[in-house]
């Protein structure tokens, strides 16, 4: 395992880090792009279907050995997993990228400072409150358009997901050996969402076009930002990488902006700003061991290596 240390090695790792954050929201603006074609939800299952394969091939995970505990932790693991994407990407058929993705942020921000004695995490907890009742207000103003209702509630229910995403994936990371825990999961979310996205779907699951652009999101949107993202944690302190992940929703902003034409009126790109600086206050301020605002696969690797 490279050393953390090691001669530019850091350099390295915050690259693949920011490489891994625009691949993860790139792939999230395609997949908005699929919705017409294909719906949320089927995209969302050729999404985690193609991943599933991936990494089953890649890791060969075993299936034997495991008690009843253990497989209640990775089907766990699978619903959470199932549930954030399936939640996200019904947010961002509603509204705006960059603010799905902030409101998001703030299930992963909340676990960072939850049970916290210190003061100066009530700072970043007010910063992150500020910022999304900017975004409400910036709504309710028409500031780049109001935001729906049900959009901003599937973005919070994918933020406690992610919350839940991270503590499962600690406990299955403890139990399973590399990304084994990893790849049931995903297998385990991928048949957990494919009723509904056959029924939202239909014979467009079949579409070659479909089917190719839903593999080339499950690429972007998970492969490859999972396999940089563990590259990068092997040089890199995870409160180094907690605040690097802080940027996403500034990434997401950008990609939406870029590929979704979806431009955000000043008092909603100060609201992403806030939070993300509450995203990396909390890391910064928190305890060197502490699981702060990490990227899905980052709090698995943390709790296994």
């Amino acid at each position: 395992m490279p050393s953390r240390s090691a001669p530019g090695g850091r350099g390295g790792a915050v690259a693949l880090v920011l490489a891994g954050a625009l691949s993860l929201q790139f792939g999230a603006a395609l997949a908005a792009s699929l919705f017409p074609m294909a719906g949320p939800l089927g995209v969302v299952t050729l999404r985690l279907g193609v991943a599933a394969v991936v990494l089953l091939a890649v890791a060969r995970p075993a299936v034997r050995g495991y008690g009843r505990r253990d497989w209640a932790v990775v089907i766990s693991f699978g619903l959470a997993l199932a549930a954030m994407n399936a939640s996200f990407y019904q947010a961002i058929d509603r509204v705006p990228l960059g603010v799905a993705v902030t409101l998001e942020f703030l299930g992963p921000l909340g676990l960072a400072v939850v049970g916290s004695r210190r003061l100066v995490d009530l700072v970043w907890v007010a910063l992150a409150g500020t910022g999304v009742l900017l975004l409400g207000e910036a709504g309710t103003a028409g500031d780049a358009g109001s935001l729906d209702p049900l959009g901003v509630g599937f973005a919070l229910l994918a933020g406690a997901c992610w919350a839940a995403y991270i503590l499962l994936a600690a406990r299955a990371g403890a139990r399973f050996p590399r990304a084994d825990g990893l790849a049931l999961a995903m297998a385990i979310g991928a048949v957990a969402v494919l009723p509904f996205g056959v029924v939202d779907a239909g014979a467009a699951l079949l579409d070659t076009r479909v089917l190719l652009l839903g593999a080339g999101v499950a690429l972007l949107s998970s492969v490859l930002p999972y396999t940089l993202e563990l590259m990068a944690l092997r040089r890199l302190s995870p409160g180094t990488f907690g605040v690097l992940m802080s940027l996403e929703p500034a990434v997401a902003a950008l990609a939406g902006w870029l590929v979704l034409d979806q431009a955000l009126g000043a008092w909603q790109s100060l609201a992403i700003a806030l939070v993300v600086v509450a995203g990396a206050g909390a890391v910064r301020s928190g305890r060197p061991a502490d699981a702060g605002p990490r990227s899905r696969p980052a709090a698995e690797e943390g709790a296994d290596g």
